[in-house]
This record gives structure tokens, sequence and C-alpha cells, in this order.
């Protein structure tokens, strides 16, 4: 299949909310030109009335009109637009569709149930390859669940308890609520097969239900992809939410006062997936039905790419002085790592594309600024202790052995050898710039070799006086890492 050249936008109309994303272009690991998102709550009330809600409706055809204009100043080369649950079971989704493509200026796609489910399984194996478990979406009108392990989907199930339909079964009452979601999850076959492994959620109330567990927790970290929940706390956590009024939620900082609302049945819903399917822990999916949507579109190749690899190479190829520079640095700094494992290979490969990136920051604040940047950045396919290692192996990178200051360090998600690796790679890398100054063909010119008690750097006679005090200072930090003593062999 020939990759899309140009822009891509997806619209996503949901029960609750309309958004549009506007991606670079289509690849494993797309940078986003433009998110936007406005809550128009179609689907509000449709139990009572069988129909989408007439001031949602007129908000979300006023919504997609600047859609296009935005799309169309993006000089967008593919439009993908989809709607969900509300606009397929209401009396009135047919018509809502053809005021809405008028709108939008091109087709949108009514997705069936199984359908949004398997995309949004397919937005979480994007962003998590190795998922095994259960991809829930929660959106506004429906939840949909289909199994996930070793990159495959199982079968899609679609439950109609997204919380603006759920608020309408129940009338108020979380008991009633809990029964009506407890009856759905019934009807699923071997949910409790699912037993010990994890749950993946995707949709925005969930993500506002972990963004709580962030803030009472004083997690140091406020990056919502991978972030993990044990089984009890979040059993906790949902059954406190579930009894909390609108009011109360909305003084809440890590609540929007348009979810508040929604957030005592998006707690429910969770709280009964847990409880049915036994599974161990919660792992938000920022990646779902629109991520779904794009890697669909992938060739079979790109969509086995490594999104951490090729969001870090990506970025290398923009920030990088130059960039083959760092993918010279992996092969160099390969013989001092012979014992690493997949996992550990992908994060020092991370290290090395990231490395120049702070290049044009002030040098005051290149080791702190870097750090902060590859903490947060928008990547997919690494937890968030892979995020803080390599995070902390760019600070090193850049600042040599100090440690980080405690102001930034992230406790509790590395360890000591965890750290000392960090450590490791970061010198490495401070290495290599010293040699190199970040030219292209010049890393080749020498060779790092480890033997039981020394750290030896090769460095041909012709260029002896390329290991000036530079060098033999960063050998020298870069051996002790590794408890042994540099030396330099001229020859």
């Amino acid at each position: 299949m020939p990759q899309q050249k140009g822009p891509v936008a997806v619209v996503d109309i949901g029960s609750n909310s309309v958004r549009l994303v506007v991606y670079e272009g289509l690849a494993r690991a797309p940078a986003t030109v433009h998110n936007e998102k406005a809550i128009c709550s179609i689907g509000r009330d449709m139990v009572t009335t069988g129909r989408l809600h007439a001031q949602g409706m007129e908000m979300a055809l006023e919504v997609l009109g600047r859609f296009k204009i935005l799309a169309d100043a993006h000089e967008v080369s593919l439009r993908e637009a989809v709607a969900t649950a509300a606009a397929r079971d209401a009396e009135n989704g047919q018509e809502f569709i053809r005021r809405a493509e008028a709108a939008w200026g091109s087709p949108i796609r009514v997705l069936a149930g199984e359908e949004e489910a398997r995309l949004a399984a397919e937005g979480v194996l994007a962003g998590i390859p190795d998922a095994e478990g259960l991809a829930a979406d929660l959106g506004g009108g429906s939840l949909d669940m289909v199994t996930v392990k070793g990159g495959r989907m199982g079968d899609a199930h679609t439950l109609p308890f997204g919380p603006l339909r759920l608020m309408d079964q129940a009338k108020g009452s979380p008991n009633k609520a809990r029964d009506l979601v407890d009856e759905g999850l019934e009807k699923i076959p071997n949910l409790r097969a699912l037993e010990k492994r994890a749950l993946y959620a995707v949709g925005g109330i969930w993500r506002s239900v972990a963004r709580v567990d962030m803030d009472q927790q004083s997690y140091p970290l406020s990056v919502l992809q991978h972030y993990s929940i044990p089984r009890s706390r979040a059993l906790r956590l949902c059954d406190v939410l579930s009894v909390q009024s609108k009011k109360s939620l909305e003084m809440l900082r890590s609540v929007s006062k348009r979810r508040a609302e929604m957030l005592p049945y998006g707690a429910i819903v969770l709280e009964r997936v847990l409880l049915a399917t036994k599974a161990d822990e919660i792992v938000v999916s920022a990646y779902g039905l629109r991520e779904g949507l794009l890697h669909a579109r992938l060739s079979p190749e790109e969509r086995e790419k490594d999104p951490l690899l090729e969001f870090a190479a990506s970025v290398n190829a923009r920030m990088s002085r130059a960039p083959q520079h760092a993918h010279e640095m992996i092969q160099w700094s390969a013989p001092l790592f012979a014992d690493e494992n997949a996992e550990l290979r992908r994060i020092r490969q991370a290290v090395c594309l990231f490395s120049d990136i702070g290049w044009r920051l002030h040098p005051d604040y290149r080791a702190v600024g870097t750090y902060d940047q590859a903490l947060h950045a928008p990547f997919a396919g690494a937890d968030h202790r892979a995020r803080a290692l390599i995070a902390t192996a760019l600070f090193h990178r850049y600042s040599g052995d100090e440690e980080v200051p405690r102001n930034l360090a992230i406790e509790d998600l590395l360890d000591k050898n965890d750290e000392a690796l960090a450590l490791r790679i970061g010198l490495v890398a401070r290495l290599a710039f010293a040699l190199s100054a970040s030219a292209v063909g010049e890393l080749g010119q020498t060779k790092l070799r480890l033997t039981p008690n020394k750290l030896l750097l090769d460095v041909p006679r012709r260029r002896e006086a390329i290991a000036g005090e530079p060098v033999l200072k960063r050998l020298g930090a870069l051996a002790a890492s590794l408890d042994r003593k540099g030396e330099l062999l001229i020859g």
C-alpha cells in the first residue's frame, strides 16, 4: 500500500465530543499538527427520546464547519471522518450525518459497534504493541471491548453503557447503573479468562479517572500514556468517585467541568469491568480510535516498526546537527552493552537518537531541558520506567556523572540498577560527542573495548590529537561507571 503524502485529518464524532486531529502524515509515529475537541453531547437524553440532542447537533455542525476551514488551511491530503454510537443508534442519526457531511465537506463513515471496538483496540496496539489483556474504550454512548495478545485482536463486543446513555438509563441511581452494567457483562463469554492481565483503558472519561489518581498519589510524571493503576487502588477510587456530586467533582483540579457530570458513571463502568474480568491493573492508553484509524491504513511493513524508535528517529532527523551521527553512535557503543536484552537495546538506541536534540538550548539548560523534553515527549511504545531511563541517560549525556536534581528526579520509577544503566548510557554518549563533535564519520575512526578490568579506547596514531583532555576525562568517568579503569591506546 503506497504511503500517503502530506497532512492527514481525522474527525471523530462521538456521543459526547467531536474532535479533529491533523497529523503531519501517514506514518508509524506521526507528529500531531493540530488537535481540537468540542464537547457537544449529541447523545444526551437519547435513551429517553430516541433522538440526537437538538442543541448538541447544532453545536456539532458548527464545529464541523470550523474543522473544514482548518483542514483546508493545512492543505490536508487525506480526510477520514467517523461517527460512533449516538449517530449509529439514533432515529435521526442518518439525517444528522447528511448535514454533518455538508458541514465537513467530505464523507462520514458511521461505524458499526464491533468495528468501533476493533479500531480502538488497533489504537491500543499502535501505542502498546505488547499489550496483553482487554482493550476497552468507553465513549459517551458505548463501551467497546476487544481482547489483545501478541499484537493480535480477539473477539469484539460493544455494550450501550457510555456515561451519557447510562445516566439516562439509570435515572440517577448508581446502584441501578451497576446492575445494568453487570447484566450486560454477564452476556460476554470468557471475561474471567482475563484474570491477572491488564485492562487497557481508552477514552476521555477514564483518562479523567487516571488524572484523579495521579493527583491523589502526587505522581511526579504528568503523562497519561501507559500510566498504570493497581487493581485494588483502582477499585477504591472508583467506589469513591461513583458517589460524588457534580459540584464536588468540579472542585477537583484534575477534573474538567464538562466531564464532572459523567465521571461517576465512568467510574461505575470501570469498577464493574475490573470485577468481571479480575484484571490486575489498569493501563491507560492515550491511543484509541483515531490512532487506530491511522494505524489500519499503514502498510504491513510500517505497522511492524517500533513506535518509540520511529518517533526518536523522526525527532533526530528534525533536530540534530547531523542525524546520521546518532546511528553511528548506536553501533559504536554496542560493545559496552553486549548483555543487554531487546528492551534495553531499544532504550539505548532511543537515547542515541535523542542525544543531540538539545544543542540549540543554552549550555546551562541543556541537561535539564533535554531531560524534560524526553520525559514528556508524546511518544508511545514505552512505559514510564522506560521514559525515566531515557530522560535520565540524556541528563547524564550533558551533565556527566552529576546526580539528577531532587526536584526533577522521578522517584520510585527507577531502582539503583536502572540509575546505573542510565548513567552508563549517558556517559557513552558524552564521550562520543567529545570524540566526534557530532561530525559524521568520526566515531568509526575509534573503537571501544571492554576487558575484565579496563575500558579501552583505540585511536589511530594519525588521529592522536583528537584524544585530548576532554576525551580522557570523559573516558575516565565512563570507565568508573563500569567499575573499570579507562585506558587510551594509540596505534
